[in-house]
């Protein structure tokens, strides 16, 4: 809890300016993690948001890959924020924070980044799904396994055991008792990894999509330009999950 209210602070101190080439209804954010470190990110406001969804990226990536994902939400209803997590690359563009840091630093050191994120998100008082891309579709498991009562749903694209400890995220998943959607690349390997952190936890609400054409590694696999011919149906299991999760009253 000692951490949880320091992250909380430092969330509190986010800077939201308004900025000429973006839309009225995208901000960036500038959020302060627990150990200092200034992570760089987009909100996307819904008029009358169902939840909030924190989008986490991959491994080489940034916020920019969800530039096209988090306004398709937004329109489902979903306000969402992306961040530059202080592991990540140019994939889709600049990563700010990566790029203030002059360099990248190992996967699991992004946890307070996401933490960073969702102390943020308990501040806009809405539900929080929390969506990981590949590294990051692990930790959002620690992360929701460590803060219960803040998590409301998880979303993985490739979730695997991606850390020195590869029994962490299973164990993690363990402890995950809130609705759980994953996906992967339609290859055996990434499939029987999520297969197998979704089979540890003890949700009543676990959803297995696997895609029956197209399917790529991560967050991309709902990018037509990624993934022609499988964007739409993983949408489509992503949007009934959602609705399932966050019921309108």
């Amino acid at each position: 809890m000692r951490y949880l209210t320091r992250i909380m602070t430092a969330a509190c101190l986010c800077i939201a300016v308004a900025a000429p080439t973006l839309a009225d209804d995208v901000e960036p954010i500038t959020l302060k993690a627990a150990d200092g470190v200034v992570i760089h990110g987009v909100y996307y406001k819904a008029p009358h948001p169902k939840a909030l969804i924190l989008l986490f990226h991959q491994a080489g990536s940034g916020k920019g890959e969800y530039a096209a994902i988090a306004p398709r939400l937004v329109s489902a209803g979903y306000s969402a924020m992306a961040i530059d997590q202080r592991s990540g690359g140019t994939l889709f563009g600049t990563n700010e924070t990566v790029a203030a840091l002059s360099k990248s630093a190992d996967y699991l050191e992004a946890k307070p980044d996401l933490e960073a994120a969702l102390a943020w998100g308990v501040i806009q008082k809405l539900p929080i799904a929390i969506w990981g891309s590949s590294y990051s579709s692990s930790l959002v498991f620690v992360v929701a396994a460590e803060h219960p009562d803040l998590v409301k749903a998880v979303l993985a694209f490739s979730p695997g055991e991606y850390f020195d400890d590869k029994t962490l995220i299973r164990n993690a998943a363990k402890k995950v008792t809130v609705p759980v959607f994953v996906t992967s690349a339609n290859t055996p390997d990434e499939i029987n990894a999520a297969r197998d952190i979704l089979a540890a936890s003890p949700s009543a609400t676990k959803v297995q999509y696997i895609p029956r054409a197209g399917g790529v590694h991560g967050s991309s696999t709902l990018l037509p330009g990624r993934n022609q011919a499988g964007a739409e149906a993983n949408w489509s299991a992503v949007l009934q999950f959602l609705g399932k999760a966050f019921p309108m009253p």
